[in-house]
């Protein structure tokens, strides 16, 4: 008897540590702080999203350790994606991209793919709008592009045979009009330069020109999606995001949307991506999430898991694609 009740207490006991190991595997939390890299420069759609979320987390508590965003926007944001690559096994780093994810290793031919982190979560889609300064003569898109015709203008943009310049080489093919690019190395330091004339365009996100839209300093031309933005609440005195007209609308045939996305190095385990994912829905909930998705009118897609996997897997060949057609890819063949 004595035996049998001693075997019974080591089962129960086996029992109680399995499912305590399980409880403590599925409330997995960071214990050290987490880093946010960002792979652009400071300013931009990237770096700002970055540091609302950090902001968020912060304010409301949403995780015991602080998250402390790191620039690396070195080689076209290269930097950044390397190092979360080499980064196997840490549940500590936290990556978000943009379309760079794609566009980077496809132009650069730097040894980095998607497929080389793990996805945890589409944050959003960002639109592009095509801007001028306000005070310049044109006040359409069709008007910008018979002056490019006339005269070659200055396109500003984020980095070399990026978005930005995948859409200026999109407008060329389009209309014919030639256009200079002039690369800088964030959004934020495109619209200072729209601003300050050196420059006669640009095809910045929403959240990078809005402020300088609000102050009167620029004019958006069109947006490159297939439907107007949705947005209602006036921006400026006379104007929502809703106002402004589709490229499409104006004669110019070219929409582009890019990746606002979560992802974590791999060789991390499921729990620990779990707990990413319930933490961005979380903070997806709070107002200042929601008022940085209206200030920059994004598209609030999100996606998770084999859904957010498939999108990634037809994105990265339509930007092999575009890029093709312009010219930009490092192995053509």
């Amino acid at each position: 008897m004595t035996l049998a009740i001693s075997r019974r207490s080591v089962l129960l006991g086996l029992a109680a540590a399995t499912i305590a190991g399980g409880a403590e595997a599925r409330s997995w939390e960071p214990n050290r702080p987490v880093q946010i890299v960002v792979p652009a420069g400071t300013g931009g759609g990237a770096d700002q999203m970055a540091r609302v979320i950090q902001g968020i987390v912060s304010k409301h508590s949403l995780m015991r350790q602080p998250m402390v965003v790191v620039n690396k926007a070195g080689g076209a944001g290269a930097e950044g994606f390397l190092e979360a690559k080499g980064a196997r096994g840490n549940p500590h780093m936290l990556i978000i991209t943009l379309s760079n994810l794609f566009t980077t290793p496809l132009a650069t031919g730097v040894p980095f793919n998607w497929k080389d982190l793990t996805p945890v979560t589409m944050m959003a889609l960002d639109e592009f709008v095509l801007w001028v300064k306000a005070d310049s003569p044109w006040k359409t898109a069709q008007d910008l592009i018979e002056a490019a015709k006339a005269q070659r203008l200055k396109i500003g943009g984020t980095g070399s045979k990026q978005e930005d310049q995948i859409i200026t080489a999109a407008i060329t093919r389009a209309t014919g009009a030639p256009f200079t690019y002039v690369p800088f190395r964030g959004g934020g330091e495109v619209a200072v330069q729209l601003v300050g004339g050196h420059i006669d365009a640009t095809v910045n996100n929403p959240i990078e020109a809005v402020t300088h839209w609000r102050s009167g300093a620029l004019r958006p031309l069109c947006v490159f999606d297939e439907k107007r933005l949705t947005a209602t609440e006036k921006m400026t005195e006379t104007q929502a995001w809703s106002d402004i007209p589709t490229c499409k609308e104006q004669g110019l045939d070219v929409d582009y949307l890019m990746l606002r996305g979560i992802f974590m190095p791999t060789g991390v385990k499921p729990e620990q991506v779990a707990f990413y994912e319930g933490l961005m829905a979380k903070v997806r909930e709070t107002p200042e999430w929601k008022e940085l998705m209206q200030q920059g009118a994004f598209n609030t897609t999100s996606l998770t898991g084999d859904a957010f996997r498939g999108w990634l897997t037809r994105e990265e060949e339509r930007h092999r694609t575009l890029m093709q057609e312009a010219g930009f890819l490092a192995n053509p063949s």
